[in-house]
């Protein structure tokens, strides 16, 4: 396995894990030496990963968030306006989804957190890179944000509601 695979490894392993990972029982997993972990895991900081070091292993430390999905539809000249209101308010946008009847379930990392970000998906979108995936669904369309709160999201559903994207879903 080659170094960036297994630095990626290490990672998911350690989202995954509920206790630390020791640098011996990385080792193990990969079948390296324990020095090569202890490199791989100052490469991983270095990229930007907080990893503490306890007596018991490696934790990675990431910051626990709310997180929802939403049921929207809207235009295409709405797109930047949905997108921009919802990392407002302090939402991050992973994905777009959509339900297709023949195709079923397809999901697209979005990764949008800022109006830079919306303003750079737009701009791919609008050069003809590709047509956002809401259209082959009628603009129905779900997106998982992410915020520190469960109050932000609650004021994202509230907005999105008020400009009318939001898709009241009966119980």
């Amino acid at each position: 396995m080659a170094g960036q695979d297994r630095r990626e490894s290490i990672i998911g392993q350690m989202q995954k894990s509920e206790a630390p990972l020791s640098g011996t029982k990385l080792a193990s997993m990969f079948h390296v030496s324990r020095q090569v972990i202890v490199q791989d895991i100052a490469l991983i900081r270095a990229s930007g990963y907080d990893i503490i070091s306890t007596n018991r292993g490696y934790i990675l430390n990431t910051v626990k968030s709310a997180r929802r999905v939403y049921k929207v539809q809207h235009t295409d000249e709405q797109l930047e306006d949905e997108l921009c209101a919802i990392v407002d308010l302090g939402g991050f946008v992973k994905n777009v989804m959509v339900n297709h009847r023949v195709y079923g379930r397809i999901e697209v990392e979005l990764n949008v957190g800022s109006r830079r970000r919306a303003a750079e998906f737009m701009d791919d979108i609008r050069n003809g890179k590709s047509s956002p995936l809401k259209n082959i669904t009628s603009d129905y369309h779900y997106h998982t944000v992410t915020a520190d709160k469960e109050e932000i999201l609650d004021l994202i559903e509230d907005m999105l509601r008020e400009k009318g994207y939001l898709v009241e879903t009966g119980c």
